[in-house]
């Protein structure tokens, strides 16, 4: 049985008392809420602290508040209320079905957003347990020297699989950061970095607040494809957002995001693809596009030229949902 090593909980009931408790405590601390992915990597002594500081009673982190121009969902808000709440189904419809598409019901009513963008990177050779870990010498992530994905690599490659970060992306979302020195705010395109070990640029005394996202104009439409082994729980083991921003019936603009490949998602822009019609050959344009530019490494379980293949059918399968064009057989040219 694998336990908890002992721990402080903290629960504060302003933002500025727990602020302060991350200054006091970082980097021994980290932020908990739904817990549904900091408490197992506890148990696998992957993340070693003995602080945690309580969102619960944070009014600031909880909530959906539609305005005119923006939608803003707080940090803590669930994954269940996120999928279904009727504004963010209504205006942010790709964001809305990959929360849904998050592991569990049971895992979706405990986790949160903030948790989701903050999702610690994955790869099959440090998510086991410390002893597995040990036996194999450890790795660039785990008290060792050496990258068993990339032999001879200097970084950390572990993946980022957090299924509602390339919707997120691909709106333009973006982050309140709070410390005790203040508010920060960063697009969550600029939010990752190529370090599996520490991939978000989010400080250990910093508090993910909330997530502002830009209403879509009637022009843009955004669709999330995710593969997995199996319909539940699993993390994505392929994950593509695509936006297209369309002006006279034409593409006018875009992006590609690519998860579940490294620590950092991969943007794609569509510059060279505008002018283009709404049509089946938009569609094999990007998968050509998406299959050249993003490698998927075997950093995670299942075959890393299957992920490439099966992304390039996944972003096809994104434009033509878009555009109005049936979903065709999976099929090597699919």
């Amino acid at each position: 049985m694998l336990r908890l090593s002992p721990f402080t909980l903290h629960q504060p009931k302003t933002l500025d008392e727990a602020t302060q408790l991350l200054a006091q405590h970082a980097p021994d601390v980290r932020v908990i809420s739904g817990g549904t992915d900091l408490l197992p990597n506890m148990k696998l002594a992957q993340t070693k602290v003995t602080h945690l500081v309580s969102a619960k009673f944070l009014e600031e982190l909880h909530g959906i508040e539609r305005t005119e121009t923006h939608v803003r969902i707080g940090a803590a808000t669930g994954l269940k209320t996120l999928a279904e709440d009727p504004d963010v189904l209504e205006l942010l419809p790709a964001l809305a079905y990959a929360a849904s598409r998050i592991a569990s019901p049971q895992i979706r009513n405990m986790g949160t957003l903030g948790g989701n963008i903050s999702l610690d990177t994955r790869c099959r050779y440090i998510n086991q347990s410390e002893l597995w870990r040990e036996a194999l010498g450890g790795c660039l992530k785990s008290h060792g020297t050496e990258c068993h994905v990339v032999p001879g690599g200097q970084g950390c490659v572990a993946a980022l699989s957090a299924d509602t970060v390339p919707s997120l992306i691909a709106y333009g979302a973006v982050v309140e950061l709070a410390s005790d020195k203040g508010l920060r705010r960063a697009p969550v395109s600029e939010l990752f970095q190529q370090d599996g070990t520490w991939h978000v640029r989010i400080a250990r005394e910093e508090l993910l607040v909330a997530v502002e996202i830009p209403i879509p104009s009637p022009q843009t439409r955004v669709a999330y494809r995710k593969w997995a082994v199996r319909q539940s729980i699993d993390f994505p083991l392929v994950s593509v957002a695509v936006r297209l921003d369309v002006a006279d019936g034409v593409l006018a603009g875009g992006s590609v995001v690519v998860g579940a490949l490294g620590p950092r998602p991969r943007v794609l822009t569509l510059e060279r693809l505008v002018g283009s019609t709404l049509d089946e050959k938009l569609a094999q344009a990007l998968g050509q596009m998406v299959y050249d530019r993003a490698r998927p490494l075997p950093n995670i379980p299942y075959d890393a030229e299957y992920r490439r293949e099966r992304m390039v059918v996944e972003v096809r399968r994104a434009v033509r949902s878009l555009v109005g064009l049936p979903e065709r057989p999976l099929t090597p040219q699919a």
